[in-house]
């Protein structure tokens, strides 16, 4: 044995397998923490194989023999790894079995009473303790008068000096615009909206420094902005000027400097119809007070840039647009005609000087203009930054979902049109603006009606709730006193360059952008309405109804619609009324009256007859404006009832 080789055997450090995966992969068992390593040791004590016996005979057996002890322990050890705290464990609970004995006992207080000891204390005085109190609290005094006193001079120090913390004032900096710090230390931040999707070429970069810094280049300040220094705002209270100051100082492109506006102008021959500002000057809380005066300029430069980007959008588009009459560009003004004689003029308002800030007023500002202008140009910024997802994920980028989906709907090549139909935001400004001309156009031709015509009145109601492009108007035509009798009602959709007029049957009539039209179609219905009306009236008096013409084709020619006509009878149909309504410049009713039998026939020897007489006599015109009456239906009630009574 003598080429016998040492073989060592040791446990392997792994942990034990817990899983095999399908792919082969070996999940371990985790090493147990010292929580689960003492639970485990713990649960191998037997509590129930242990009684005092037991203990006797091992001390009993301990004094024997020590050798014997030994082995034991060994045995022990080996087999009770906890035994040491087991014994300890039984002690505690020997200990308070005893105690539990003994105060069941006291309980009784026939065998065993308790008493407490009285322990050897120092008398102390009241006069000591009263000396340490007072101690105790000059000492905590002594303490709070000292940070009050490094509070007032500090507070006193800032007051003397007037200037606020520079990282204080650049934290206020940061809460509200974005800044960053570039390689050489400067800081600078942006104004642009590129974060927002805006892709304006105009740099929106500013530099904040120290105001100590740049004390020095006040007198040079010829090509860039300064502003939130020491000197930089100056305010007048009660005679006084108050300098604002601050630590940081802000420097402006000078392509940012000053106060800019877009104006928006409604022009017919050469007189403005409507007018709006745009600016975000004035949009939001005013913090200029909560954060420092650097802030005016800040918003003053950003709405700088805001104005140029929105003008240079509009002057590409104008451009780009093919129009019937194409869009005029002339450096800061774009014209574009919206109507004939109408133009829209488009002018971008720069002026660096701060005293021209405030802009002369407005008589007539339309809001809606204002914030159509705001909402398209965030549009645009949304649409560049805010791209659909392809679906599916192999798609080629761009498509809207709406057209990926073209196929599976069965979209048609109209449908496929529309959907690629974009406006660009002039086309929408356009439309808005001859929309707002159009509404204005219509209110003037209604409300002209309503003073000129007084019978019958002409009530409008305009729905509040209508698009930028649509408006609704809903026309009732009724008679004061009459109103069961009946009443004329119409709807028109006041559309972009066109009206479109529903009527109570059914009709639609489509109107130009002409106000003589409109002006024509609500004299007609006032025409039919007054025939309508008179024909309800009849039959409530028991006249008997012999025609009814709203198109009489007899007559001159009328320049305005057709002639209206109406012929009744009286019931004893002895009296007979002719009433013809013509659509003149003005309405023109004329009222005739026959007798029935005639007073002037006389037999002859071709009409021997008597009966003959019963055809009526001939026509004669009524004096109708003669006649009592506040409207037209009242004197036509007058006059079927004096003809009635006679007969009766």
């Amino acid at each position: 044995m003598s080429n016998s080789v040492n073989i060592s055997v040791e446990t392997t450090c792994e942990n034990q397998i817990r899983e095999i995966a399908y792919d082969g992969t070996e999940l371990y068992q985790p090493p147990p923490t010292l929580s689960e390593s003492l639970a485990k040791c713990a649960a191998r004590i037997d509590f129930s194989k242990t009684s005092l016996d037991d203990l006797k005979k091992e001390e009993k057996s301990a004094a024997a023999a020590e050798d014997k002890e030994d082995k034991d322990n060994q045995f022990q050890e080996s087999l009770w790894p906890w035994d040491a705290v087991r014994n300890k464990l039984k002690d505690a609970y020997t200990e308070i079995c005893v105690l539990s004995d003994v105060i069941s006992i006291a309980k009784d207080k026939r065998y065993l009473v308790l008493d407490p000891l009285l322990e050897d204390g120092d008398d102390t005085k009241a006069i000591v303790q009263v000396y340490s109190r007072k101690k105790a609290l000059s000492q905590a005094a002594q303490v709070l008068l000292g940070g009050a006193e490094r509070l007032r001079t500090a507070h006193s120090e800032q007051r003397s000096r007037n200037v606020s913390d520079f990282h204080i004032e650049l934290l206020r900096l940061r809460q509200n615009w974005r800044l960053k710090k570039v390689s050489n230390g400067a800081i600078i931040g942006d104004l642009s909206y590129r974060t927002a999707g805006s892709k304006f070429g105009m740099s929106g970069t500013f530099e904040v420094t120290k105001a100590e810094d740049t004390l020095d280049e006040e007198g040079g300040a010829g090509t860039s902005a300064t502003a939130s220094a020491a000197s930089s705002a100056s305010s007048s209270n009660n005679g006084m000027q108050l300098k604002a100051s601050s630590a940081l100082r802000v420097i402006v492109p000078a392509e940012l400097q000053g106060v800019a506006y877009i104006k928006v102008i409604t022009q017919k021959d050469q007189e403005d119809l409507c007018t709006a500002q745009v600016n975000l000057m004035g949009h939001g809380p005013n913090i200029t007070a909560q954060v420092g005066v650097w802030q005016k300029t800040l918003e003053f430069a950003q709405n700088v840039l805001f104005c140029k980007e929105l003008f240079a959008q509009l002057a590409r588009e104008a451009i780009q647009l093919q129009a019937p009459i194409p869009h005029v560009v002339i450096g800061n003004q774009i014209r574009a005609t919206l109507l004939p004689n109408i133009q829209l003029i488009i002018s971008l308002c720069h002026s660096t000087s701060f005293d021209s800030s405030q802009p002369a007023p407005i008589n007539d500002h339309d809001h809606v203009l204002e914030h159509s202008l705001h909402q398209l140009l965030r549009e645009v910024h949304y649409k560049n930054s805010h791209h659909p997802f392809p679906h599916p994920a192999s798609a080629p980028l761009g498509p809207s979902k709406k057209r990926m989906l073209a196929g599976p709907t069965a979209a048609d090549r109209e449908a496929l049109l529309d959907m690629t139909k974009t406006q660009t935001i002039l086309e929408q400004i356009i439309a808005q603006a001859q929309h707002i001309f159009m509404r204005k156009r219509t209110q003037y031709v209604l409300d002209t009606l309503a003073r000129d015509v007084k019978d019958p009145q002409i009530v409008s109601h305009w729905n509040a709730m209508n698009s930028p492009t649509m408006s609704c108007v809903k026309i009732n035509i009724v008679t004061h006193g009459y109103d069961a009798i009946g009443r004329t009602s119409l709807v028109i959709h006041v559309k972009e360059r066109s009206l479109k007029c529903i009527c109570r049957d059914g009709r639609v009539m489509r109107l130009s952008y002409e106000p003589q039209e409109l002006r024509d179609l609500i004299l007609c219905q006032i025409n039919s309405h007054q025939i309508s009306c008179l024909v309800s009236l009849a039959r409530c008096m028991a006249w008997t109804v012999l025609s009814n013409s709203n198109h009489l084709g007899i007559g001159k020619v009328e320049p305005l619609g057709n002639a209206s006509s109406c012929l009744l009878a009286s019931p004893n149909s002895d009296r007979m009324i002719a009433v013809q309504i013509r659509c003149d410049p003005q309405i023109d009713v004329k009222v005739y009256i026959a007798r029935s039998p005639r007073q002037d026939f006389f037999p002859s020897p071709l009409v021997p007859e008597k009966f003959w007489e019963n055809l009526g006599g001939n026509f004669k015109e009524v004096r109708f404006d003669k006649i009592e009456g506040k409207s037209f239906l009242n004197k036509m009630e007058f006059l079927m009832a004096s003809l009635t009574s006679n007969t009766a």
